[in-house]
């Protein structure tokens, strides 16, 4: 019974797979939609992939001989070409979703499977053209999951450019000098260039990162971390105020190319002088859990897989995993977060390297990033990116691991 079954699913599945399908929204901002066409514009549009795999484009009259010499599609259309016998709203989106809906029933397609970015506009206008709309969640998810040489090379140049942003600021925290109360200073004619002196700041050190990824043509829309100390402790706190000798500091770049869109993300942990002890443990539980994380890495194996490779090393440097208490103890540290996750288009996409992640497949590309934190101490992080190859995991990072820079 077993055995049918799985023949009636796969079956199933391949029947769902041949339907047509649609995605829609602005291809500026939905990833899945411009990983399709692999063309942005900041207007509503629409493709819709019809049984035979033919591929019609939906976009504003005035980008359609651009879509035509760019877009991946087989013909380019503007919603005038579809207007219903009412007209077209004066909505772009609406309209565009009306005539998207008209295309499909001029295409005799009836039913057509949406991913889980269609907008309700799009799914509404289509119900109201007697078009079946069917959900499939894995529509997109797969195709952008396996990244081609293209993206590979894109995702490779923006974490080049990603690291030697954090190697300098590492840098620039090692080398940095403190004044009788420890705290780190930055003299005017310093690196950071602002033309202030005083206290070296997480503040600062954004700014420095943001103008530097600006110089390279990147994007940085989530900010980045610089969390020094106890707010270290906490695995995304940004940081705030003056950096102190002595203790560890969180450096987490993760921009997006201008030219590509594609992100970078690296971090890595450095302490100005000599670090702590218990600093130094969580340190070496951390590299050598990323490790066994990257060698973990293979074609079928899953996100939880790659999981318990970082907590087995965790654990057995005396460490648990999960969120702390609501009573701290003094002292405690843990992992609170999995040991990755996808990265391309979003900084954060799946597969997820955690509890329930899927099987990865070739193409996927993955953060390893093992991490320890405690509230009352602060925090190791050190990340790389990697892509999922039949030989294993191909590593698109180069920095060091440890936490000098001087």
């Amino acid at each position: 019974m077993a055995e049918r079954h799985d023949e009636a699913s796969t079956d199933a599945q391949s029947n769902r797979e041949a339907m047509p399908f649609i995605m829609a929204g602005v291809p500026a901002a939905n990833r899945s939609l411009y990983h399709s066409v692999r063309f942005a514009v900041g207007d509503p549009a629409a493709l819709i992939v019809d049984r035979d795999g033919r591929r019609s484009f939906i976009v504003r009259d005035i980008e359609m001989e651009r879509a035509r010499s760019a877009a991946r599609a087989d013909e380019v259309y503007c919603p005038a070409d579809f207007a219903p016998d009412g007209g077209l709203s004066g909505d772009r989106e609406t309209a565009t979703a009306q005539a998207a809906a008209q295309c499909c029933r001029r295409l005799g397609v009836m039913s057509i499977r949406a991913d889980r970015t269609l907008p309700l506009s799009f799914h509404h206008e289509l119900q109201a053209a007697g078009v079946e709309v069917v959900y499939d969640p894995e529509l997109g998810v797969i195709e952008r999951r396996a990244k081609d040489d293209q993206e590979i090379a894109a995702l490779a140049k923006a974490q080049s450019d990603t690291e030697a942003i954090v190697r300098r600021v590492c840098e620039i925290i090692a080398e940095a000098k403190p004044n009788g109360g420890g705290v780190l200073q930055w003299s005017a004619s310093g690196t950071l260039g602002d033309g202030e002196s005083g206290d070296l700041t997480a503040e600062r050190l954004r700014r420095y990162i943001d103008v530097q990824l600006l110089r390279l043509g990147y994007d940085n829309p989530h900010g980045s971390i610089v969390a020094a100390g106890v707010e270290g402790g906490d695995c995304h706190n940004r940081g705030a105020g003056s950096i102190r000798t002595g203790e560890a500091v969180i450096i987490d770049v993760f921009p997006r190319s201008k030219e590509t869109l594609y992100h970078g993300d690296c971090t890595r942990t450095v302490v100005n002088g000599e670090p702590p002890s218990r600093i130094r443990e969580m340190h070496e539980a951390v590299v050598e859990a990323k490790a066994a994380a990257t060698a973990a890495v293979a074609v079928g194996a899953s996100g939880e897989t790659i999981q318990r490779a970082t907590a087995g090393v965790i654990a057995s440097h005396g460490f648990p995993m999960g969120l702390p208490p609501s009573d701290v103890p003094d002292g405690f540290v843990s992992m609170p977060h999995g040991t990755g996750h996808g990265i391309g288009l979003d900084v954060h996409e799946p597969p997820l390297l955690d509890n329930g992640g899927p099987p990865l497949i070739a193409g996927d590309a993955i953060t390893i990033e093992p991490g320890l934190y405690g509230p009352r101490i602060g925090g190791v992080r050190v990340e790389d990116l990697v892509v999922v190859t039949t030989d294993g995991a191909l590593s698109l990072s180069s920095l060091p691991e440890g936490l000098d820079w001087a």
